[in-house]
């Protein structure tokens, strides 16, 4: 009997033992729960989370003005919108418009609307304007003479080979008054069209970006102001003859595929060429060379 109850208070013994042990284990772990709440690891998620990732757009553009505009200007407006611009600068007409349509760029800025056009027609690009920003009036310079009134009879003239420049350039010709045109071919004329060419002019197209270099072999040479001004020549001073820009429908513009058009990025990026700052620049910078369209 004393055995039996000696084994009973000790097996109350164990079981107390056990009892106290798994409380304390209990009251142990109770700190680590508080501790592991109290952790805050979702906060740092919660952080990246909430970051908002910068946007790079892609934008090809050719020297002057273009891409000053948009490297001077343009680019610290959209930062503080959290887009990243990347430009991308062109010495020609050509591959803007084709890095573009293989998806190279997001947009570009170098054209005027009839040039976008032919492009179109031509490599079925299906880029369409989003923005009108500026005029660029094409003059004429020359190397030999002073005067327009100078140029002999025969003269040579030098003019950009796009398809598109060319009844531009016989526009500005005519209204000169040196030349005359066919009626109602405005500025989608050429030299076929011409009617009366008293002075016996000759004409010769050349490559746009190379003008500007090659106008000392012609007696006038017809330069896009953009090259123009790269090459140091101000339209405003040394043009012989120079467009007015009342009218005039060659005003560049911020291209992109009709797809990608009303992106919210590029909507951001034309509200930013259109911008105060923008105009304020072009006034300053280009002093009447170049002409904000907005």
């Amino acid at each position: 009997m004393l055995k039996r109850k000696g084994f009973i208070l000790l097996a109350l013994l164990l079981i107390v033992s056990l009892v106290a042990v798994a409380c304390g284990q209990g009251e142990e772990s109770a700190p680590n729960e508080e501790q592991n709440q109290g952790e805050t690891p979702s906060e740092g998620t919660e952080e990246n989370t909430n970051e908002t990732e910068t946007q790079v757009l892609k934008v090809g553009a050719t020297a002057v003005p273009h891409a000053e505009i948009l490297e001077e200007v343009v680019a610290p407006l959209l930062e503080e919108q959290g887009i990243s611009l990347e430009v991308t600068v062109f010495q020609d007409y050509i591959l803007p418009n084709k890095n573009l349509f293989e998806g190279d760029l997001d947009a570009n800025f170098f054209q005027h609307i009839p040039y976008l056009t032919s492009q179109n027609e031509e490599h079925n690009y299906g880029l369409v304007e989003v923005a009108g920003v500026h005029i660029e009036p094409m003059g004429g310079y020359s190397d030999r003479y002073d005067s327009i009134e100078d140029l002999p009879d025969g003269a040579l003239i030098l003019h950009p080979d796009a398809v598109s420049e060319e009844g531009r350039v016989l526009a500005l010709l005519e209204s000169k008054g040196l030349i005359t045109l066919a009626e109602g071919v405005g500025f989608y004329g050429t030299v076929r069209d011409i009617v009366d060419n008293p002075h016996n002019f000759e004409f010769r197209g050349v490559e746009a970006a190379t003008l500007a270099q090659a106008y000392v072999d012609g007696d006038l040479a017809i330069i896009n102001t953009n090259y123009a001004l790269q090459a140091g020549l101000s339209p405003a001073e040394d043009s012989l003859i120079l467009e007015e820009p009342d009218n005039n429908p060659y005003v560049n513009v911020l291209a992109a595929l009709e797809a990608n058009q009303n992106d919210e990025g590029i909507q951001k990026l034309a509200e930013a060429l259109n911008s105060p700052e923008v105009r304020d620049y072009i006034l300053e910078k280009y002093e009447g060379n170049v002409i904000p369209a907005f």
